[in-house]
């Protein structure tokens, strides 16, 4: 039967008045239809499934909901634990790498091996992981999960192999990192208390190692008590028992004393020579009242007490402000001697730690900087110089400044586009910073020799436009562009006006930008549109504003005998939008006087304005409100450099605007751009069945069936996906119809009852304004129909997508001309042909014509994306101006001419005669278009349960696909023009409307989104690149040696308790302590994963880089070897000196004499 129907329809399609079927839409993939051509299409494709890998490249931004800090000052690299799981290592420039824990559970607590290259992270789950640092992609070799014991904190010794982990219950174990397994020794709360003590003294919240003696542990429990636990005599040396909690403790570097901070917001000092007491007891921001009586303060949660050579020792805090100054900002207080900073911070403190020259706790610290983790940004302070001023971070930290809602990826930009933009840039960088480097400078990074200019372009909430030179996988600020400084300052609104007024009036919604002729437009959420030129030189310049009224009249209510009896009639007349008031005789003029209403969201500035180098705004679009409702959203846009033309949509219609001559071209209904070719019979139903409906709000069929029976239907129907109709070849209409075709009959005095199923494109994925977050979470939950989108929610049919371009209007077209392909949400594709002078002068003064009666095609589901290829496969660009500066001096009698540059389909194809193919994706189908013929060659059904959010045609080695993303988190890639599947992966789910709003592809097979609201996530789907990543990537971990420790003098070792004497083996070996118990904590063996299996297979280069490694670490290794050796044959003669002497003076003398 099949075989049958495809015959049939392979004679529909040679049929001059046919329409093209799509004989194979429900069964396979990509398969071509048998509609002749003028000439056999003879591509060869070169990408296979081979070509094809997905694998995340590199997060940029500030690490999401940050709960944990560690440092290596050997390595001089950072670690940063999230509450996701996520963690985040950095280092000097392109040394930047993020791991995620499986089980997503929050990172309590980090602590570096230092100097080793590797990383203990303590999580929420209570399991201890080790990460191995020494590859690219760091990876788990050992996870320990405890499963009787909370973990509340971590404590490893330099160079030391053995953990300590406090627990919830007060008790302390210690776990082997070599074998991450239990030691047999547990420190138990109730033996590290007094007997006579009633009460559990609490979590332990403090672990250390005495500088004096590594064989005594300090423990300090929430409840206010401290125990030094002897480890080798398994006793308490002595117990503190204080009426305040205790959050942290910092040691003096010679291990004498000790400072606590309190939840009272004291600090108190404590002697070891006597501890029944602190010495000293001081509330930094405590004043004394009237009364007496101290302030109360709230709780210091960190203390570090850090000592140098030179001055007085740091003492350096978190909190402890005292509770009567409400709206205080969070602070971080530096006391130095008798002076005391407080530096305030723009968000609360999650954690801070002080960067030492030594590794050795037992060492005069001499602190340089402070790094301080905050809750949305990272600053390290410089602790050098007198004023505390902040380094600059080198890190693109700031991308959440104001909340993205908008991204846009450019691959193989100009060269030139980046300098330029970097040294406009530069003249508006903050000033301050210290003079000093950044000091995480650690791990190594090179250019790759795979590296091309890449631009990543975010809009914001507050209406700002970032630029970020995103070559090499690192991303860097370029340029900063405020879109509200072309707007007053809007004032407050009162009454019904103030409920219209949005949060962020400037918002951006999405951008449209043309690196070659460097004009750049933005869309912003009060239905505004801005168009940008890019200049070396300031300017005074004013503003046009052009007005735009993209709305509907009202219609009639349709009472149900009407509607009964004629369900389609509808008197022309009473639906034809007012075009009238839409073209306007000068710019400025689009509104009627009398219409109070008709007045746009922002007001621009109407004066002459001084501004800046870089971008510089030239023209203003906005849309006007209408019976006092808002104007609804913008959802396409599409601008041409060589035309001189941008186009854009929304719900309403289009308008076509000419920005060289400010004027608007283009302004109807999306119903009145069909014509007499509106492929749709559209109903309506009776008002009382419209309000019981909860879905179906109208029906869209070829014939009169409920809006069930049109859900059922199988995708394979013809008439549906199959549809390619031409003014000139239209079939007959089977019911009645007004003069100009069929009409969606609309009721209601005020706003129209017809909003279309959020389709991907229109789906407020561009920043709801009137929509909940609910209901925005909402629309992607819905089960999608498997035939063309139904209409099962209030709206009309939007402009989803547009697209300039050299292409055929018509079907008898024998030669390109410009042309706009129009795409809406009901799988509508719509051709309008336009006349656009070629000749300089002409094009200034000439209006440009536009015909919309072009042709109309059609698909499943919202369209998305246009493209076209040349009958050799190969993509065309779309023809653009070439840049140069408005503002550059020239010479003025001479006539500045615009140079332009086009991409003919028949320059490069004189073997293939006339024509290109035209790409055609919707959210449910891609098809494949000959042109001017209209021939479908190829039709793809890409997803039947889920729908295409983001979709592109992309350039991947050498030559170019379909890559979509669907809402189900799959993503895909398609072979051109055949549209064969090469690539289908299950990679993330849709979890929030996020994701599906700056997820977006660009060419050599990358992607990126944003994860989280503060990172971007890059990813490729090329094998290529997955090859190659591995040479791109940092090295977290450089072969350096461990700087010795500092020679403390015979004395001081002797009388001082030497700590090298200790041996944490003899005490914590299995030999000794005997096993842990099994029961208490499991242990995992690490998946290093087929990412670790890589790195250890990557290249020559790779087994080269690390045999050296290899070398310098034996030879280091050796090297210690010899000096300890030579220590002990210096401590072996030593010691037989002093036997001798003790021999001699014991030899003469009797037993009784001892």
């Amino acid at each position: 039967m099949k075989k049958f129907r495809k015959v049939l329809d392979g004679l529909t399609t040679s049929s001059p008045g046919g329409t093209i079927g799509s004989p194979s839409c429900g069964s396979a993939a990509g398969t071509p239809t048998s509609a002749p051509t003028p000439k056999e299409i003879d591509i060869q494709e070169t990408l296979v499934s081979e070509n094809f890998q997905l694998c995340k490249t590199v997060r940029h931004g500030f690490p999401y909901q940050p709960t944990s800090l560690a440092y290596d000052p050997v390595q001089k690299i950072l670690a940063i634990g999230c509450r996701t799981g996520g963690i985040r290592i950095l280092g000097g420039p392109g040394v930047d790498s993020y791991c995620q824990h499986e089980s997503g559970a929050a990172v309590l607590q980090l602590q570096f091996l230092i100097n080793e290259g590797a990383l203990v992270t303590a999580c929420a789950d209570d399991t201890l992981h080790l990460w191995n640092l020494r590859q690219r992609r760091p990876a788990v070799l050992h996870s320990l999960k405890f499963n009787r014991e909370r973990i509340t904190f971590c404590h490893l010794p330099f160079q030391s192999k053995w953990l300590y982990v406090g627990t919830e219950r007060g008790n302390t174990h210690i776990v082997n990192i070599e074998s991450f397994v239990l030691s047999g020794y547990v420190i138990m709360w109730n033996k590290a208390i007094e007997l006579s003590t009633k009460t559990h003294p609490g979590p332990v919240v403090h672990l250390s190692d005495s500088p004096k003696d590594e064989g005594k542990l300090l423990i300090g429990f929430e409840s206010g008590t401290i125990v030094q636990w002897d480890l080798r005599g398994k006793k308490a040396d002595f117990r503190i028992y204080y009426d305040e909690a205790i959050h942290s403790v910092g040691w003096h570097h010679e291990g004498k004393q000790f400072m606590c901070s309190h939840s009272d917001g004291s600090l108190s000092m404590w002697n070891l020579r006597n501890t029944t007491k602190p010495f000293q007891v001081t509330y930094p921001h405590g004043k004394i009242q009237k009364d007496g009586r101290k302030e109360s303060c709230k709780p210091i949660l960190k203390v570090e007490y850090k000592t140098t050579r030179n001055s007085e020792p740091f003492v350096i805090f978190s909190g402890g402000l005292s509770y009567d100054k409400a709206g205080r900002r969070p602070t971080l207080t530096i006391m130095h001697g008798k002076a005391i900073t407080v530096l305030e911070m723009d968000y609360p403190i999650v954690e801070f730690m002080a960067l030492c020259e030594t590794p050795y706790n037992n060492e005069v610290q001499e602190p340089y900087a402070v790094v301080v983790l905050l809750e949305k940004d990272l600053i390290v302070v410089d602790l050098t110089q007198s004023n505390f001023p902040v380094f600059e971070n080198p890190y693109p930290m700031d991308i959440h400044e104001s909340p993205v809602t908008c991204t846009a990826y450019f691959a193989d930009c100009p060269p030139d586009i980046i300098p330029i933009l970097y040294s406009i840039g530069a003249k508006h960088k903050k000033t301050g910073y210290s003079q000093k480097e950044w000091p995480v400078a650690g791990g190594t990074w090179t250019l790759g020799s795979h590296t091309y200019p890449e631009i990543i372009v975010t809009g914001h909430a507050d209406g700002s436009i970032k630029f970020w030179d995103a070559s090499a996988i690192t991303l860097q600020m370029l340029y900063k562009l405020k879109t509200s400084k072309a707007f007053e300052k809007p004032k407050p609104a009162e009454g019904r006006a103030a409920e219209l007024v949005e949060e962020d009036p400037f918002a951006v919604q999405m951008v449209s930008w043309c690196p070659q002729s460097r004009i750049f437009c933005v869309v912003g959420i009060s239905a505004h549109i801005i168009l940008y030129r890019f200049s070396k030189y300031d300017a005074n310049t004013q503003i046009v504003s052009l007005e735009v009224r993209l709305q509907c009249e009202a219609e009639d209510v349709i009472s149900p005998s009407d509607n009964e009896n004629n369900p389609c009639f509808s008197e022309s007349g009473s639906h034809s939008p007012q075009t009238h008031q839409q073209h306007p005789a000068s710019p400025g003029s689009g509104t009627p006087e009398g219409n109070k209403d008709s007045i746009p969201c922002i007001k621009v500035k109407d004066r002459m304005v001084r501004v800046p180098p870089g971008y510089q705004a030239e023209l203003v679009i906005q849309l006007l409100s209408v019976d006092g409702e808002p104007p609804q959203q913008i959802t396409s846009l599409d601008i041409n450099s060589a035309y001189g033309l941008l186009a854009f949509g929304n719900c309403n219609g289009l308008a076509v605007v000419d920005y060289l001559q400010k004027t608007i071209l283009l302004c109807m209904s999306t119903l009145d751009l069909y014509g007499a070719a509106d492929p749709y019979q559209r109903l309506t139903r009776s008002p009382r069945r419209n309000r019981q409906s909860t879905s179906g709000l109208t029906e869209l069929s070829d014939n009169q069936q409920s809006i069930d029976m049109e859900r059922s239907k199988s995708p394979t129907s013809d008439h549906v996906n199959g549809h390619c109709t031409s003014p000139t070849s239209q079939p007959k209409p089977r019911v009645p119809m007004g003069p100009e075709g069929p009409r969606l009959t609309r009721r209601g005095p005020g706003r129209p009852p017809f909003r279309k199923a959020q389709s991907a494109a229109c789906m407020e994925i561009s920043l709801p304004v009137s929509h909940t977050e609910e209901s925005r979470e909402n629309s992607f939950s819905r089960s999608r129909s498997s035939s063309v989108s139904s209409i099962d929610r209030d709206t009309k049919e939007a402009i989803t997508t547009l697209q300039f371009g050299e292409s055929y209007g018509r079907k008898g077209d024998a030669l390109p001309t410009p042309c706009l392909w129009v795409g809406t949400s009901l799988g509508v594709v719509l051709l309008i042909p336009m006349s656009i002078p070629t000749d300089h002068e002409e094009r200034m003064e000439e209006t440009v014509t536009i015909g919309p009666s072009g042709t109309v095609l059609m698909l499943k589901g919202s369209v998305l994306h246009f493209s076209f290829l040349d009958c050799l496969g190969a993509l065309i660009q779309s023809p653009h101006e070439v840049w140069r500066d408005p503002n550059a001096s020239e010479d003025p009698d001479r006539v500045r001419k615009r140079k332009l540059v086009h991409f003919s389909a028949s320059s490069s194809q004189d073997n293939c005669g006339e024509g290109h193919l035209a790409v055609v994706c919707s959210e449910k189908q891609a098809k494949v278009l000959l042109m001017p013929s209209q021939s479908c060659l190829f039709v793809h059904n890409i997803t039947e349960s889920s729908f295409v959010l983001q979709a592109d045609v992309v350039s991947v080695s050498n030559s170019v696909c379909l890559a979509c993303f669907c809402a189900n988190g799959h993503v895909m890639t398609l072979s051109l023009p055949s549209l064969r599947p090469l690539m289908d992966v299950n990679y993330l789910p849709l979890t929030d409307m996020r994701i599906a709003r700056t997820f977006c592809f660009t060419n050599g097979g990358q992607a990126l989104y944003l994860s989280s609201p503060t990172e971007i996530q890059r990813i490729t789907y090329s094998q290529e690149m997955c090859d190659n990543l591995q040479e791109m990537l940092g090295e977290l971990f450089t072969p350096i040696e461990t700087p010795e420790a500092q020679n403390r003098g015979f004395l001081k070792g002797f009388f001082g308790g030497n700590s090298h004497n200790f041996d944490r083996e003899e005490l914590f070996g299995e030999a000794a302590a005997g096993k842990g118990s099994r029961s208490l904590a499991q242990h995992i063996p690490g998946q290093a994963g087929m990412e670790g299996m890589k790195v250890a297979a990557s290249g020559v280069v790779g087994d080269l880089a690390r045999a050296r490694i290899a070398l310098d670490e034996r030879g280091q290794r050796l090297g210690e070897l010899e000096d300890r050796t030579a220590l002990m044959m210096t401590s072996a003669e030593t010691f037989s000196k002093h036997a001798h002497e003790l021999m001699l003076k014991c030899k003469d003398k009797k037993w009784y004499q001892f």
